[in-house]
């Protein structure tokens, strides 16, 4: 009878704030609620539940009809009910530019201590960023654990890793893994805490020497997104898991447009996590220039816009008429003199017959391999960056801080034909940078990013 419930898929998340001081089991509060509302008679409650949440605050996601959601929202202890909806994605000179140089004083046996929680596409453990050669064995104030599959192990640097799946159906380019097929995950681990990599580039762009923030702190992956993106109830299972597994730092570039804080996984697990002491900093978006349309707005965690270093790479396209345009792109490839067609408007409306009898029957264009040039504007907030204010709580700043998001070279899968660093750009990858000086900073001033008083 429950394979044949008309629940709406993927289901809502049932939020429920703290965890109660006195002893319960979670899983059997969350099922008898369940029984609840679909009928004693049911036997749903245990297919129903998604995830439970239990480890750092109080609630879980199941699969319920419309009618069995509207009950559940007038039950006693429960402060929200929300989709089980998904979240996208935001997407080596950077760090010397804002004035964090490789040969800056370091405390390297504090840092390792540091463990930083990469919520995220996963990661790629074989990359050399994430080699864990001189590491010790992970700090004992760590409680998580690695899911060691076939294809995915963990070592001294990812000291922790797994994964969440809330939607039961798996694409193509989808591995049932903490590994990274994306990249996402791996870029922005990289670029909190990878370790120094010489010679690395993107096809002979960037060269130079790949590091994180603070090389020496520890990793633990959570991979939420996927090829059809990142659930809502992933996330927060994510944040439960990652609090109660003792990461100092979380680091999520992920986002969406949230009505209320109630109903915002982010919002929420951010929360929890600052009552916890664990400092969170999260993308701002990428739907700038437009005020209002930064996605992650609690004022209990660092939102993070995108911003220059100096450092651009430029593509130049000669038109057959001499004229000559300049792009802030990368084309690593310098094409030989052989025409090749770009676009064939033959089956187009002819309207405009007085313009097109003014252009040139053979129109050409010479498109030439990037060069890399200075940015002397630098540094300046990218329009692709969110803009503020919150359009919640609208006397509220936001963002709170902008760090390099533009041109950012990190580590990416090692997938046949791909290369092992990439440069993408986004308020994605601006993120991590602050996850990794607010590491840095608590190697030394533990109490000067306290969650609650770093956003002032």
């Amino acid at each position: 009878m429950s394979g044949a419930r008309p629940y709406t898929h993927p289901g809502y998340v049932v939020y429920m704030g703290d965890r109660p001081s006195a002893d319960f089991t979670a899983s059997s509060l969350h099922a008898t609620m369940l029984q609840q509302v679909a009928g004693s008679g049911s036997g749903a409650s245990e297919s129903m539940i998604i995830h439970s949440y239990k480890r750092s605050f109080n609630g879980f996601a199941a699969r319920l009809t419309k009618n069995e959601m509207q009950k559940m929202a007038g039950m006693k202890g429960v402060v929200s009910v929300f989709p089980n909806e998904k979240l996208q994605l935001h997407t080596t000179k950077s760090w010397d530019f804002i004035g964090f140089p490789q040969n800056v004083k370091r405390a390297a046996t504090l840092e390792s201590n540091i463990i930083i929680g990469m919520i995220d596409t996963g990661i790629w453990p074989e990359s050399q960023s994430f080699s864990d050669q001189g590491f010790g064995a992970p700090p004992t104030k760590w409680k998580g654990s690695c899911q060691n599959l076939s294809n995915f192990t963990c070592n001294n640097k990812i000291i922790g890793a797994r994964y969440y799946r809330s939607n039961e159906t798996i694409l193509p380019g989808d591995i049932l893994s903490p590994r990274d097929t994306d990249g996402h995950g791996s870029h922005t681990s990289s670029t909190a805490a990878g370790v120094l990599v010489s010679e690395a580039s993107f096809k002979g762009f960037g060269f130079g020497t790949a590091r994180g923030g603070v090389p020496s702190a520890r990793i633990a992956v959570y991979k939420v997104c996927w090829v059809d993106g990142c659930y809502a109830a992933d996330i927060l299972s994510a944040f439960d898991d990652a609090i109660a597994d003792g990461v100092d730092i979380i680091s999520i570039s992920v986002g969406m447009e949230p009505s209320n804080y109630f109903q915002d996984p982010i919002a929420i697990g951010s929360f929890h996590a600052m009552k916890n002491g664990v400092l969170m900093s999260a993308s701002a978006g990428n739907d700038g220039p437009k005020p209002a349309t930064i996605s992650n707005k609690a004022p209990w965690l660092l939102s993070v816009a995108a911003s220059t270093i100096n450092r651009q790479f430029v593509t130049k396209v000669q038109l057959g008429n001499g004229e000559i345009y300049k792009g802030t792109s990368i084309n690593t490839v310098a094409l030989d003199k052989q025409m090749y067609p770009l676009i064939y408007g033959g089956d187009a409306p002819n309207t405009i017959k007085e313009f097109n009898s003014s252009l040139s029957r053979n129109p050409t264009a010479i498109i030439f391999r990037s060069i890399e040039t200075g940015n002397e504007l630098a540094p300046f907030v990218v329009s692709f960056s969110s803009r503020g204010p919150n359009n919640i709580t609208w006397d509220i700043l936001t963002p709170d801080i902008a760090a390099p998001g533009v041109h950012i070279l990190a580590a990416w899968p090692s997938i046949t034909g791909v290369v092992p660093y990439n440069i993408i750009s986004g308020t994605s990858m601006a993120c991590p940078h602050v996850s990794g000086v607010a590491a840095y900073i608590k190697t030394f001033r533990i109490q000067l990013i306290l969650p609650v008083q770093t956003p002032t």
